[in-house]
């Protein structure tokens, strides 16, 4: 491994600059909520603890050597360990008809968003131990059972937009790897009656995608999440109404702090502002790529570039929904929204791009 140097600061701000604005959008989408009756646990608070925590997970990641991560017992046990905690998840109380948490006192982790660090970890592993049989079945057997293994454990929570990222990050990374086309064509060709079987065949999975086409046929029903969210993004205008402004999150929008902060980001702040967060996190991805570029090996290439694939492909995402340009699916602005879990597993992702940068 190369000599370790300086953290690349232009992505250590950027990640500091958004954890920041997510703060201060947690407090202002939530300031008329209360997460829980007579409860005095704030969202902002809740938020502000685990972005304390976060913060140490991030120093922790940015000083540990990254190339422990790249043994068999570090990868094969991450996997291991995010199983159990799936299983776990789904053993466990459900919430909004969901069993996506583990609950443990007052605290709930959500092992969605540890299973994407492990699967990163996992194939950046693969990648580097048989990167001259990248179309090998000794390479790609591995990388697809540990992820379906994943994904239908995370399925059957249910959490259709996590299952989507995980396969997306995983996809991206192969291709990266110089995965042939004929393996990426007959991966489509296999998504779509698995598509069809997940979506179609499922009732409240189609109303999202024929509410998604047409939302104003529901205005007050299925429609209405949506069209709140693009009257939110419409109201702001260019400069925004103001921070802390906002008519939306006055119980108009559901949601409003966790999977359509973006809308409310719009409203307050404009299209300055909304414009502004995008290129924040163009310039993570940026960042993240020439850290991968720049890896003293194989491993952390795609370390870096797995990770910071997947932060920006979820922040898209989000994006999209609240722009009605996907249908609902749940999936949080990564350091933006509301969730400990997800602000958590970002900010220790962050760290470990931040460490391979140190090595370039």
């Amino acid at each position: 491994m190369s000599k370790k140097r300086a953290f690349d600061k232009w992505l250590f701000t950027t990640v500091l600059l958004l954890l920041g604005w997510g703060l201060v959008m947690v407090y202002s989408a939530s300031e008329i909520n209360v997460e829980e009756p007579g409860s005095s646990w704030h969202p902002f608070a809740k938020q502000a603890l685990a972005a304390v925590v976060g913060l140490i997970a991030m120093a922790i990641a940015m000083s540990i050597d990254y190339t422990r991560l790249s043994k068999p017992q570090a990868a094969y046990g991450g996997v291991v360990v995010t199983i159990v905690l799936l299983l776990w998840a789904l053993l466990s109380p459900p919430l909004n008809n969901a069993s996506r948490w583990i609950f443990i006192g007052p605290l709930s982790v959500q092992p969605g968003e540890i299973a994407k660090l492990a699967a990163v970890v996992f194939l950046a592993y693969q990648i580097d131990r048989k990167w001259t049989r990248v179309n090998g079945a000794s390479l790609l057997i591995p990388c697809i059972v540990v992820t379906a293994l994943m994904v239908v454990l995370i399925l059957a929570q249910p959490d259709f937009g996590m299952a989507g990222l995980l396969v997306v990050t995983v996809g991206l990374m192969l291709f990266l790897a110089g995965l042939a086309w004929q393996y990426i064509l007959i991966g489509a060709l296999m998504a779509l009656p698995t598509l069809y079987i997940l979506v179609v065949r499922v009732p409240y999975r189609l109303e999202r995608v024929l509410t998604f086409l047409s939302p104003e046929e529901d205005p007050l029903g299925s429609g209405f999440q949506v069209l709140q969210s693009l009257i939110a993004v419409g109201s702001g205008g260019v400069l925004g109404l103001g921070l802390g402004k906002s008519v939306q999150k006055l119980n108009f929008l559901p949601y409003a702090e966790s999977d359509f902060i973006y809308s409310i980001l719009s409203e307050e702040l404009g299209l300055i502002g909304s414009v502004a967060l995008l290129i924040l996190f163009s310039i993570l991805l940026w960042r993240g790529i020439r850290a991968g570029l720049r890896a003293p090996d194989t491993f952390g290439r795609f370390l870096a570039w797995g990770l910071s694939c997947m932060i920006v492909v979820q922040a898209l995402i989000n994006v999209c929904v609240a722009l009605a340009l996907l249908p609902a699916t749940g999936a949080p602005l990564p350091l933006i929204s509301y969730g400990g879990t997800s602000l958590v597993a970002t900010l220790a992702a962050s760290g470990l791009v931040l460490n391979v940068s140190q090595h370039g």
